[in-house]
């Protein structure tokens, strides 16, 4: 398909749709070096742009300069302790106390289709849209190399898939020594990239103030980021861009990863004397230190690679792509959720909070179905004696003194008034102030003889441990299978600290992390099993743990506690430059906002969770009758909108997070036929009163029918409401619309507007 093997010139070449990635063995030692990956080329043998014809040559010519071919070079995967100065993939430690590691070729293989990696989320080989026994669209290379004097064997995975400019890359090491070997330090991909100008793209925030867009200029040494907290963190996300300092959205070169893991991360950048960058990303090593008998495998996770020449927005349509066709419900790829339409819920958290009953929640859900909601789900609040955030988490069975008569009276209730019902857990912690931690409190991960960090006054549960994770499954299990459950927000509220487990040997405490991260893994892929047809929602404190990882399990990941419109702009933004938009758990919420205090209309709150997968987080039985009658025309919209926005193109046109004044995006068919803008106006201006918007993602040579559900277009003979207007799409992105800001309809701040475009052909 797109992996071929040069074996006289002994080069690998990686072809996908629009780019190629090229790496070979050199020098008779066999050194696996990266010669290229951009644009697509046309020829395969490209060895003579490899570092060993310049100076300092390789070893077999110079060796009294090894050192300075080493910290030159380009490797496909760079080790440390024997010359290379630069960040390293790989830190492997003898029982001597020795560090140092030099990889050479062994082998390889072209697979057709793509092997899993045990215990961990990966892409999977499938059709888009098919479930299984589809002819296979992927290829896998893997090359083998090792190092003799420690007996370390790594296997580097390369996978590519057919129509997707991505290449995805795993590493699995082997002991095929006769000692124990300590990895300190394992990532999972590296690019190495020629001298240039660029900058540096990532996502940070904190808590309600997540993946806000980062870009920084890379000068000599190294950019970092990561996460030491157990999870991929409010504060940075598993992905970092690489791209020319001129690239934009729509033009320029960028290269993006994206860690498939939900732990702790490394992702850098580190530009060399020589003025090359070398991106590496994996598993981060601080707290990391795995013990490997021989005989023994490590599996590092995935590593998503995406090459753009089409600049930044291209870059996050193929990531969307790869992620929504081959990551997405891979641990049940069955999943009714999978690929279609989520029930519109209301959630009763910020309705209640703790303060609910049976009578309180069947009320929510009598008024939800009058107006067209399809799932009421039950938040923290209904298990143990759970009445606030101090206690009983892992006391997982139901308080009947809330939810009176037993869960299944209440779902039965429910379902009888119209609704699917949904439930809140938070398998991983456990409280002080618990049955469970009472009975078992060496369960809870804690350094023995230290006072233990308690956040949101509650522990971590050691997941590492097989006997913890049995035991907090199968109570969940009994819940779930006691009513008829079709969702589960699954929480995490806290991060990992005081890192030490009473069940691991103390040169294994290093495992702990990882552990940890295999044990969530393995439960979630159990409740996906045993209830195959469950919509689950991933949620950390809100977006603490919005990672590829996670998409593995559950379509959906709650995208930010801050639920208010005009944040949600920038938090979405940040989000959908990686994620695909059914991925965003996006809820219109009550106002004045929880978190922020600030009142946004009912309407605009509407289309602002439209680009995600859209609900409601407000007591319906007391909102305003305005507002209330507003929500059936909502959840139409929803219904109507919904597959175009589920698995349609992205496209940013305007950003509040730059412009402070609004925000626009679009979201257009694969066929080109059918596009949907969203115009989000934050702040009026005096005397500025029309936009000019310039589309983009449509046919040039289509005709496309334009209907606004605002008077705020103009027609071609200059009068108000351009419903009906049919403009060329190259005229649409070419000189673009003209939203008049100044209509009785978008009168004030936070006012909003959706417009349709549909092609010609499809109304004849």
């Amino acid at each position: 398909m797109g992996i071929k093997y040069l074996e006289k010139e002994r080069l690998f070449k990686l072809d996908t749709p629009n780019s190629s990635y090229v790496c070979g063995i050199f020098d008779p030692e066999g050194f696996l070096l990266h010669l290229y990956y951009g644009k697509k080329i046309g020829d395969d043998d490209i060895r003579y742009i490899a570092q060993v014809y310049t100076y300092p040559f390789s070893p077999d010519k110079n060796n009294r300069d090894r050192g300075m071919f080493l910290d030159r070079a380009f490797f496909e995967y760079p080790t440390e302790g024997v010359g290379d100065y630069r960040q390293g993939c790989i830190d492997a430690e003898t029982v001597n106390g020795h560090s140092g590691c030099s990889l050479h070729y062994v082998n390889h293989q072209i697979l057709k289709g793509k092997p899993g990696i045990a215990g961990l989320p990966a892409t999977f080989d499938v059709m888009p849209g098919a479930v299984s026994g589809e002819e296979s669209i992927c290829e896998t290379l893997m090359i083998t190399l090792n190092d003799d004097p420690t007996g370390l064997t790594v296997t580097l995975f390369y996978s590519i898939f057919e129509g997707v400019d991505a290449i995805v890359r795993s590493v699995r090491l082997e002991n095929s020594g006769t000692s124990d070997l300590f990895i300190n330090k394992v990532l999972s991909a590296c690019i190495e990239l020629e001298e240039g100008k660029r900058d540096v793209i990532t996502l940070h925030g904190s808590w309600a103030r997540e993946r806000n867009i980062e870009r920084t200029a890379i000068s000599k040494g190294i950019y970092s980021i990561g996460s030491i907290k157990g999870e991929s963190s409010h504060q940075m996300n598993p992905f970092m861009a690489v791209a020319d300092r001129n690239t934009t959205r729509e033009q320029g070169e960028i290269y993006g990863l994206s860690f498939v893991y939900s732990g702790n991360f490394t992702a850098s950048a580190e530009c060399s004397q020589f003025g090359s960058t070398r991106v590496l990303m994996g598993i981060n090593p601080k707290g990391f230190r795995w013990k490997l008998e021989p005989g023994y495998v490590f599996n590092a996770p995935e590593v998503i690679m995406v090459y753009s020449a089409q600049g930044i927005g291209q870059m996050s349509r193929t990531f969307h792509d790869i992620m929504r066709d081959h990551l997405i419900s891979g641990a049940n790829i069955h999943n009714k959720y999978r690929n279609s339409p989520r029930p519109v819920l209301i959630n009763n958290w910020e309705a209640t909070y703790f303060d609910f009953d049976s009578d309180k929640l069947i009320a929510i859900a009598k008024e939800a179905a009058k107006n067209g909601i399809e799932m009421l789900v039950m938040d923290d609040g209904w298990f143990g004696k759970r009445s606030s955030d101090d206690m009983a988490l892992g006391d997982w069975y139901v308080n009947e003194d809330k939810i009176r008569g037993g869960l299944k009276k209440l779902v039965d209730a429910v379902r009888t008034a119209g609704l699917k019902f949904g439930i809140w857990i938070e398998p991983e912690m456990i409280s002080p102030d618990s049955d469970l931690y009472r009975e078992h409190p060496d369960w809870a991960i804690a350094i023995p003889g230290r006072t233990g960090t308690l956040m949101r006054n509650q522990y971590v549960l050691d997941f590492s441990r097989k006997e913890i994770v049995d035991e907090i499954y199968s109570r969940i299990k009994a819940v779930l299978s006691s009513a008829d459950i079709s969702y589960v927000k699954w929480d995490m509220n806290r991060p990992l600290s005081d890192i030490g487990s009473y069940a691991l040997e103390s040169d294994r405490q290093g495992e702990l992390f990882h552990r940890y991260v295999l044990g969530v893994y393995d439960i979630m892929g159990r409740l996906l099993e045993d209830f195959p047809d469950l919509l689950l929602e991933n949620c950390s404190g809100g977006g603490g743990r919005f990672d590829p990882g996670m998409l593995y399990y559950s379509p959906q990941i709650w995208c930010s506690d801050d639920t208010d419109a005009i944040e949600r702009l920038a938090i979405q933004e940040g989000t959908s430059m990686v994620y695909p938009l059914s991925t965003m758990g996006a809820h219109v919420s009550d106002c004045p906002n929880h978190v922020t205090g600030r009142t946004v209309p009912f309407e605009t709150r509407g289309y602002v969770a439209l680009a995600g997968t859209f609900g409601y987080e407000l007591d319906i039985t007391r909102i305003s009758q305005e507002e209330r009658d507003m929500i059936a025309g909502q959840v139409e919209m929803y219904h109507k909108y919904n597959e175009l926005v589920r698995t349609g193109d992205h496209y940013r046109l305007t950003s509040y997070r730059e412009n402070g004044l609004n925000d626009s995006w679009m979201v257009v068919s694969k066929d080109r036929s059918k596009a949907l803008l969203t115009y989000i106006k934050v702040m009026a201006r005096p005397f500025k009163r029309s936009v000019v918007l310039k589309l983009d993602g449509l046919d040039p040579n289509k005709d496309y029918r334009i209907s606004c559900d605002k008077d705020v277009l103009c027609t071609d003979t200059g009068e108000r409401g351009g419903n009906g207007l049919t403009l060329r799409g190259d005229t649409l992105m070419n000189a673009g619309i003209l939203i008049n800001e100044d209509s009785s309809d978008m009168k004030g701040d936070f006012r909003g507007l959706l417009i349709d475009l549909t092609a010609e052909d499809l109304l004849v």
